[in-house]
C-alpha cells in the first residue's frame, strides 16, 4: 500500500457552487499540501485546474498559499473561493461547466488510457470519464493490487 493517495474525486463532480471539478481541485491541492498526493498527480496543473482558475477569476498563488496554511475542509474552500472569485456567477460557472463536460483528450491520449485500462479504442471519448477511468487504474496499482 501506498503512503500517496491517488484523487478519486471525478473532475465531472460539483459541490454546492455548482462548479464542476472544484472538489477534485481541493482533493489534489489538500494531498498536495499534506505530501500525499500520488506521484504524476499536480497539485495544481495547467490543465482543468487552471481551466477552473482561469474562469472563476482566483488567483492561484493565493489558493496555494491558503490551502497550505489552513488545510480547509471542502466548504472552506469553497467560501475561499467564493469570497476570491472575480468571476462566480451564473453564465461563467455555466460557460466552465460545459467546456468542462466538452474536453476531449487527443487521439493519442485516449488511446493510451483505455489501452492501460484494457478497453478498446472507442468510447468514452471526453477527458473527463477517461480521466477517471485513469485515476481508478491508478488507485487499484497503488492500494489493491
Amino acid at each position: 500500500m501506498s503512503n500517496k493517495i491517488v484523487p478519486t474525486i471525478s473532475s465531472g463532480t460539483p459541490g454546492p457552487l455548482g462548479v464542476l471539478h472544484l472538489p477534485r481541485l481541493w482533493q489534489k491541492m489538500s494531498l498536495g499540501a499534506a505530501d500525499k498526493l500520488a506521484d504524476g498527480y499536480a497539485n495544481c496543473g495547467p490543465g482543468y485546474d487552471m481551466m477552473v482558475l482561469d474562469a472563476l477569476g482566483i488567483d492561484r498563488d493565493s489558493l496555494v498559499e491558503f490551502v497550505s496554511s489552513k488545510k480547509p475542509t471542502y466548504i472552506e474552500f469553497e467560501k475561499f473561493v467564493a469570497d476570491n472569485a472575480t468571476k462566480l456567477n451564473q453564465t461563467d460557472v455555466s460557460q466552465l461547466n460545459v467546456a468542462i463536460v466538452g474536453y476531449q483528450h487527443t487521439d493519442e491520449t485516449r488511446q493510451s488510457i483505455l489501452s492501460e485500462v484494457g478497453l478498446p479504442d472507442g468510447k468514452p471519448t471526453d477527458a473527463v470519464n477517461l480521466n477517471n477511468l485513469d485515476d481508478w487504474q491508478e488507485f487499484h496499482a497503488a492500494e489493491l493490487a
